[in-house]
């Protein structure tokens, strides 16, 4: 690799050619402000935040270039603390402040805004330029995403996540020079487009332009009525990600604590998500299995992930069929709380709240779906992402650090590595190859850590060879995350060109441990950790922790099913945690709806 010599700051360093003047001072302990920065995603130097002084050879660049596109050369010398760099850097960020609603005290990202933090950094204490204000307008009419223009900075990072990234597109600047803000085509709300409500815009916004629906009040309020008796259910991925909230390092397991914390926020009963991602792989199993020998619809392809349902049912409609029918492990949680848990605890299951904190503001739509409930008995009622529940902590006055580790309540409680391991993208895969290969073999085999579907590669294939009706078969299986990755991988399968038996596919890349409603990571902290991949280890340590590492093993599903269901995909099975899916049309709207909209914004 070809290296090149410069000066930053009167240090001399030695980095690739490849490298920007950013990066190179990133490596040289220089650190550099950024605000539209997201390294691979958006590199555009729409902020100017990121300026340096330069010359080259000693002869210098008449403008202050932006550091972040600036490709280093031989010979360069940047400086990046000067008068001229500072003061273009404070004139800068105050522009940008001076058409921003500076409301912070009240605003959900008050403590993890990269604006906020970059203006305490400069000692911002008095905006000089004061003038008009973009039209504010607020977009909270999906149960997921409230997207919000009086903070929107205009950095991009959003528009580059969904287009670039997952390759959906529905952001993207509108409209011209002062007016221009970021939104869906034809000002439509994100209710009514091809979005799948993954959050992947919200990860990337630095400040609260785009954020998660928040539902906490709604939590306390079922929380302090006596006639309800509320439940809580926790996500594998939201153990390796709330510890963040508290200042815990990127990818530390709390599982203890968080149970801890539940418990002490007044639920009446603290559950796992874990349990009923283990009964899942036993009715996917099942059902592939079934599949398999019968002549089913092949590949199929698994149903956890919200995100990734309503992708398939707005752009690939032709797939739906391929759809495990499995509910999942958050709709099925709801599902047996409320009917199975609710004849043994003698409660009435209208009396029942069902609570979840999922890494995943998709969750919150996939809870409103109308098909989500059993005999007019919703599964879920409330979804909470895992920064609300830090949020609901906090206000709870509980130090979270200081906690015990506690257990889930039992029942529907306990749970299996192969449960945690749901989280990162390839453990649902994974969980279901331990269970059918034990189930096909008639063996408990100890060889069961499928490091072939672990890992960030967008798309990753392996085979395996399993007896299937007396007969040694090639299972051929992928596992896709991010939507970018699934759409590569249906196109493979419609063209003919792949053929495949099982498909895991996830929304979000990396997996539901990169969810929508994690902690949030600056951008900055990229530069130096991957969350994706930290979150993801603490899972698989925590698989390797626990002494079942089966789903079958599950001793709670296995008394499910003997004293309740009687076997996977049994009738009861199919009332309970199936459904089935169908084509979304988007971008319709009830027209005496548009008709009034465009009355009010004519006056």
């Amino acid at each position: 690799m070809e290296r090149v010599n410069l000066t930053i700051n009167g240090l001399k360093i030695n980095v690739p050619k490849e490298y920007t003047v950013l990066l190179a001072a990133r490596e040289a302990g220089i650190d550099i402000p950024t605000l539209c920065y997201l390294k691979d995603i958006n590199e555009v130097a729409a902020c100017r935040v990121c300026v340096v002084e330069v010359d080259i050879n000693g002869v210098p660049m008449r403008n202050l270039p932006a550091s972040c596109v600036l490709q280093v050369q031989e010979g360069m010398n940047v400086r990046t603390n000067t008068a001229r760099v500072r003061n273009a850097i404070k004139m800068n960020v105050e522009l940008i402040l001076a058409n921003h609603n500076r409301e912070c005290l009240t605003c959900l990202r008050n403590g993890t805004c990269e604006l906020q933090k970059l203006c305490n950094e400069l000692g911002i204490e008095e905006i000089e330029y004061q003038g008009e204000k973009r039209e504010a307008k607020i977009d909270k009419l999906s149960h997921s995403i409230v997207r919000d223009t009086t903070k929107c900075i205009l950095c991009g990072r959003c528009v580059s996540t969904c287009k670039n990234v997952q390759e959906i597109g529905i952001l993207d600047f509108t409209k011209r020079g002062f007016n221009t803000e970021v939104a869906p085509a034809f000002d439509y709300s994100m209710k009514d487009v091809p979005c799948v409500y993954c959050g992947q815009c919200i990860n990337a916004c630095p400040v609260a332009a785009l954020r998660e629906r928040t539902y906490i009040d709604d939590v306390w309020d079922v929380i302090d009525d006596p006639k309800k008796y509320v439940v809580v259910q926790t996500a594998p991925a939201v153990r390796a990600s709330l510890g963040e909230e508290f200042g815990y390092p990127v990818g530390t397991d709390i599982t203890g604590k968080m149970v801890a914390a539940l418990k002490r926020l007044g639920f009446d009963k603290v559950f796992d998500t874990n349990f009923s991602a283990d009964l899942t792989i036993m009715e996917e199993g099942t059902e592939l299995l079934n599949r398999v020998k019968n002549g089913g619809k092949l590949p199929m392809i698994t149903s956890c992930s919200p995100g990734w349902i309503r992708f398939c049912e707005i752009n690939y409609p032709e797939f739906l069929e391929n759809l495990s029918t499995c509910k999942s492990p958050q709709q099925m949680f709801g599902a047996i709380l409320k009917t199975y848990y609710a004849e043994k605890a003698g409660i009435d299951p209208k009396d029942i709240v069902c609570v979840s904190v999922m890494p995943c503001t998709s969750k919150k739509t996939e809870a409103n779906r109308p098909e989500m409930e059993v005999d007019g008995i919703r599964d879920v009622d409330i979804s909470l992402t895992t920064r609300e529940l830090g949020d609901m902590i906090k206000q709870g006055r509980i130090d979270f650090t200081k906690l015990p580790d506690e257990h889930p309540d039992n029942i529907l409680g306990e749970y299996s590595g192969a449960g945690a391991i749901f989280g990162a993208t390839g453990g649902v895969m994974e969980a279901a190859l331990r269970t059918v290969a034990d189930i096909l073999t008639g063996k408990d085999l100890k060889e069961i850590d499928y490091q072939v579907v672990r890992g960030l590669d967008g798309v990753k294939e392996a085979s395996v060879i399993l007896p299937i009706d007396g007969k040694e078969t090639e299972v051929k299986v992928a596992v896709a995350h991010g939507t970018s990755n699934a759409a590569k991988v249906l196109e493979a399968v419609k063209s003919g060109e792949k053929e495949y038996h099982f498909i895991e596919i996830m929304a979000c890349p990396g997996g539901c441990v990169h969810g929508g409603g994690q902690s949030h990571v600056s951008a900055k902290s990229r530069l130096d950790i991957n969350p994706k991949m930290s979150r993801a280890n603490a899972l698989y340590e925590l698989d390797k922790s626990l002494p079942l590492r089966k789903s079958h093993k599950n001793p709670e599903v296995v008394k499910l099913y003997e004293e309740y269901l009687k076997e996977p995909n049994s009738h009861l099975s199919h009332k309970l945690l199936h459904t089935q899916y169908k084509k979304i049309e988007v971008y319709q709207v009830d027209q005496q709806e548009e008709l009034d909209r465009l009355f009010e914004k004519l006056k």
